[in-house]
């Protein structure tokens, strides 16, 4: 997967999170408790660890990385991101900041844990291992872990099929976005070509995710991998693919797996 560059469609799907940022905070899933429990016993999350979140989103990891955490400083670009993610989180040992981690300065080596979750291919690679580098303390810890989509199940593949063929002519049967997390994607091979950490180590979570037509429409308006779409087209499809699951019996047993590439800085 390459960085995003500032290209037209990468500036807008950029903005489409804060554009929705409540529908983000409300409906976007959470991380496996096991994730974090690997952490721990890497001693990478412990109730002294200064975290560094890149890329807070609505709180999606926010509260769990501070419920095990000392501090955690959670950025994000989108100010309605995190105004969501503070009143969702509420803790007292987090900072919100608003802030791209690009333009973000911290002190050197003060932290211990630099987390990413689902937002480090965001960040131009060129920038983010050195900066992550340079603001982990000795021993300190960079994770960077995602959600990725599994195979929809029988019956529903069948009329996802169809709506995808109407609407995205081309795109069924394409690895999703999210794919760049699976062991074949780049995460690994960039921990070892950034020469600033040891070898990352990897962790698959897997899990199903049960959608009725309502959450998987409001989830669907929250993935920025629609917006090569023109907008009509791209709410037809959503619509039909929640109209799918409604004619189906009401609930998508959806399998996805999470997975986290972990590595300690040199």
């Amino acid at each position: 997967m390459s960085s995003i560059d500032d290209a037209p469609l990468a500036l807008a799907q950029k903005a489409s999170f804060d554009q929705v940022a409540e529908t983000y905070a409300a409906v976007r899933p959470g991380y496996p408790a096991a994730l974090y429990d690997t952490l721990a016993r890497l001693d990478a999350l412990n109730p002294s660890t200064r975290v560094l979140e890149v890329g807070c989103g609505g709180g999606q990891a926010t509260g769990d990385l501070a419920a095990r955490a000392g501090q955690v400083v959670a950025l994000d670009p989108g100010a309605r991101l995190i105004e969501a993610a503070r009143r969702r989180i509420g803790a007292p040992n987090v900072e919100f900041v608003v802030a791209r981690f690009e333009d973000y300065a911290p002190a050197p080596e003060s932290f211990d844990l630099v987390a990413s979750a689902q937002a480090w291919h965001w960040i131009p690679r060129d920038i983010a291992f050195p900066k992550a580098a340079e603001a982990l303390a000795p021993g300190g810890w960079l994770a960077v872990f995602g959600h990725v989509p599994l195979a929809i199940p029988a019956p529903f593949d069948a009329s996802f099929k169809t709506a995808f063929d109407r609407y995205a002519p081309g795109v069924w049967g394409m690895p999703p976005s999210q794919a760049a997390y699976l062991p074949s994607g780049p995460f690994a091979g960039m921990f070892a070509r950034s020469a600033l950490f040891g070898p990352a180590m990897h962790h698959a979570y897997p899990w199903i995710w049960t959608l009725d037509p309502e959450t998987l429409g409001a989830f669907l308006r929250t993935d920025s991998s629609y917006h090569f779409l023109p907008e009509r087209e791209r709410f037809a499809l959503f619509d039909a693919l929640s109209d799918a699951v409604a004619a189906g019996g009401g609930v998508l047993p959806a399998a996805w797996e999470t997975h986290l590439y972990v590595a300690c800085r040199l």
